[in-house]
């Protein structure tokens, strides 16, 4: 659970009522945009339903039961935070929204590049071409949303294009297994073949964000002391 001073209040009004849970707004936010994996007991700051969570009034059994058909504290807290509005502190909102865009400038940084010269976007060449133009990082809004949305704002001043890499790479005997839990483990890396020599060496063709080129080179390397082979395939 969280601090009740950390907590903001998540409201849902229906039939005619008002239900609210104290909540952490960052993690009600990811909540919202579908990580469904996350504790319900991790986002709040206690486990009680309220009518008026200010005052520490509780809500009625007989009102729960009224609209949400159960008494259960997750699965009501789960339909207020999806369902009802987060209301956030000054602090709260600019904290978030400054969050939400540093996510966006990173996505845009790790996965496009620079049509005219094949190369990624620095993220202080984002930031600098951000100041030029307007866009609103609502702090509610999913990352995709708002990538979309600052694209949008951007390409006229700045060319952007989203596209794939297909990297081939050969590892000698001495770091294929290194190189394997390596490349294998990366989140941005898909993995299309893999293949193990008769002389032990290791094979594979991969296929990365265009952005992560030179981070994925660096990988490799690292991987094999720099003796890695790689090899920029034809899309």
């Amino acid at each position: 659970m969280i601090s009740l001073d950390d907590a903001v209040t998540a409201r849902l009004e229906t039939h005619g009522l008002k239900f609210e849970v104290l909540v952490d707004p960052e993690l009600a936010d990811r909540m919202r945009h579908g990580e469904e994996d996350l504790n319900i007991e991790d986002a709040v700051a206690d486990l009680h339903i309220y009518e008026n969570a200010s005052h520490g009034d509780k809500s009625p059994d007989e009102d729960l039961h009224k609209v949400f058909k159960t008494t259960q504290f997750e699965e009501i807290a789960k339909q207020i935070i999806l369902k009802g509005e987060i209301h956030l502190t000054t602090e709260q909102r600019r904290h978030l929204t400054e969050e939400k865009k540093r996510r966006v400038i990173n996505y845009i940084a790790r996965n496009s590049v620079n049509p005219q010269t094949k190369l990624p976007h620095p993220v202080a060449r984002i930031e600098i071409a951000l100041e030029n133009v307007r866009v609103n990082f609502d702090p509610f809004k999913s990352v995709d949303e708002l990538v979309k949305e600052t694209v949008k704002a951007l390409r006229p001043i700045l060319p952007i294009s989203f596209e794939e890499r297909r990297i081939a790479v050969r590892f000698p005997m001495d770091f294929a297994s290194k190189a394997y839990a390596s490349i294998s483990g990366a989140a941005y890396v898909k993995m299309d073949k893999n293949e193990w020599q008769n002389d032990g060496s290791w094979i594979c063709v991969v296929t990365i964000p265009a952005g992560m080129q030179e981070e994925f080179f660096n990988l490799a390397n690292a991987a094999a002391k720099g003796d890695a082979q790689i090899k920029i395939l034809d899309n």
